[in-house]
């Protein structure tokens, strides 16, 4: 076999065994805020009106992605300067007691601005140590494995990142069923956090069992070792026509596809359609069982037919499936609304200068203008409507079907007066949308969780024949002496920055436009991207020597 000192077969279990193992928990830490993100904007933002909490929630989620790039740099360095195996045994630990720490964090009601200030900064220190951690593992897998089943043993990465969010999803669930929703809310959040403590625990006992990769110690050996591995990796052009052929050409269909598929899907069935939280909890847990084997299923047939074919086929799938598959879920979820929505549809008139884009990632905008206010309450009802515009220095209006409902300019008001003239507002609207039709929830009984699911699997189809062979391919794009610094930075720029950042930014589309599906042109344009740049540009890199 091309490339390293073979190990044992028993030696490569292990190796896979305690790596995926590690980077599952690791996964389960960054992802257990997804099921909580809602009760999130409640606990750690409530001195913040409803939209602009959930905003401030995702972009949250969406910091700690942002400092991933950071934290690739940092233990990229160190992995290609000290070793492999240090590099990503430090970041389980940074982890996993951030996400502890969160589970013991005081609300905003117990000490106001403190909670939601230190609660992002644990959120930034998961992202710098998850930054180092995704390499790491594909890096060390991939360097002790045999060059005709790379792709398959690299591939447990991906089902280990579907683990995690699945271990996220399943104690969310569990804690739910066992304490109920009242107690939930109001302290059974902190459960899913806390129980990182054990998997912190079995990650490090794991990774303290592993030696350091044979083609390290042989570079180590030989005086390869790279001296400065930033210029080394990004200011020689060869390495860096690499990085950036990572980037555009697999990093950012990475980061649009599987975000789409196990993120922003969640998000739209339970924000949008307003299906039951624990229903979409059980949707995703299912979702994430049955894509977990096709991580190995695509990462060994890149093995057989080689990484390119398989990546593109699962970008062009994801495309080509991502706007029917939403409109399907929607009359599968809820069916009462999709129908309202055809029978009286809701049109909003507003001085265009009135409006502002419903976007705060820093939590600080409150949305006072009659149109802020009149679109904020229309999408926290998950209604889509079209935009017209209204006369200058008159207050918006919403036609719901033959109903108008006037909203109100909360900017001469004082706090107070703003949180009841927004709370007028929707009750107003409430009021029309029911007389229309317009459902409050999704009703149980009519929701087609099964067609739900499926439509979630074709994505996820897409995306896991993109990501089961990316690690191996990624491994084999880059040269050892940079390899983890090279090859970190471009991975966590697609999924911290792109990826990370999908759900505020689709979120922030949506309210702008009044279209439930505008958001979906950032997963579109993201992913057609990257299938023109690694059709023209990427090369095949199966079989190639690790030792180079």
């Amino acid at each position: 076999m091309a490339g390293v000192g073979v190990e044992r077969a028993a030696d490569i279990r292990v190796v896979v065994a305690a790596s995926a193992a590690g980077t599952a928990f690791e996964w389960y830490d960054f992802f257990v805020f997804v099921p909580l993100a809602t009760i999130i904007s409640r606990v750690f933002f409530t001195g913040l009106n409803e939209s602009a909490a959930y905003v401030f929630a995702l972009g949250s989620f969406a910091a700690g992605f942002a400092f991933r790039p950071l934290g690739a740099l940092i233990f990229g360095r160190i992995g290609d300067r000290a070793g492999r195996k240090g590099a990503f045994l430090v970041t389980v630990i940074m982890m996993g007691a951030a996400t502890f720490a969160i589970g013991l964090l005081p609300t905003y009601r117990q000490v106001g601005l403190v909670s939601p200030i230190v609660f992002i900064a644990l959120r930034l220190i998961q992202g710098i140590a998850l930054g180092g951690e995704w390499g790491g593992a594909a890096i060390f897998i991939a360097e002790h494995s045999p060059g005709g089943k790379r792709g398959q043993f690299t591939s447990w990465i991906g089902a280990a990142a579907a683990f995690g969010l699945g271990g996220a999803l399943v104690v969310t669930l569990t804690a739910r069923a066992l304490v109920g929703e009242a107690a939930f809310a109001a302290w059974g959040w902190r459960i899913p956090f806390l129980a990182s403590a054990v998997l912190v625990a079995v990650s490090v006992w794991f990774r303290l069992k592993l030696s350091e990769s044979p083609v390290f110690r042989r570079m180590h050996a030989e005086g390869r070792r790279s001296r400065r591995p930033y210029a080394d990796a990004f200011l020689d052009p060869a390495n860096l026509r690499r990085v950036l052929l990572a980037l555009f050409a697999i990093m950012v269909a990475q980061g649009t596809v599987w975000y789409t598929t196990f993120f922003y899907g969640q998000f739209f069935v339970e924000k949008v359609l307003k299906v039951a939280p624990e229903t979409v909890n059980a949707i995703m847990i299912a979702l994430v069982a049955i894509s977990a084997p096709l991580y190995v299923l695509f990462g060994s047939l890149s093995d057989r037919i080689g990484r390119k074919l398989v990546m593109v086929g699962g970008m062009v799938l994801f495309t080509a499936a991502l706007w029917p598959g939403f409109h399907l879920m929607t009359s599968a979820a809820n069916p009462a609304m999709a129908a309202a929505q055809t029978r009286a549809p809701v049109t909003v008139i507003a001085d265009p200068h009135d409006c502002s884009l419903q976007f705060d990632p820093v939590g600080k905008a409150q949305f006072r203008s009659s149109c802020d206010i009149l679109k904020s309450a229309l999408t926290n009802a998950g209604v889509s409507y079209r935009n017209l515009p209204g006369p200058s220095f008159q207050a918006a209006v919403a036609r719901v079907g033959a109903l108008t409902v006037t909203s109100l300019d909360g900017r001469p008001l004082t706090p107070a007066g703003l949180k009841a003239a927004q709370a007028q507002v929707r009750g107003k609207l409430q009021t029309a949308l029911k007389a229309a039709g317009y459902p409050a929830t999704a009703v149980a009984r009519h929701a087609d969780a099964p067609l739900i699911l499926l439509v979630l699997v074709v994505l996820a189809v897409g995306a896991t024949a993109l990501y089961g062979p990316q690690a191996a391919c990624l491994v084999e794009l880059f040269p050892s002496r940079v390899r983890y610094t090279a090859l970190s930075l471009p991975y966590h720029i697609g999924t911290g920055w792109v990826g990370g950042f999908l759900p505020a930014t689709a979120y922030a589309m949506v309210t702008a436009t009044g279209d439930s599906y505008f958001g979906l042109w950032y997963p579109t344009v993201g992913t057609l991207v990257s299938i023109v740049c690694a059709i023209l540009f990427l090369p095949e890199t199966r079989g190639r020597d690790l030792n180079v």
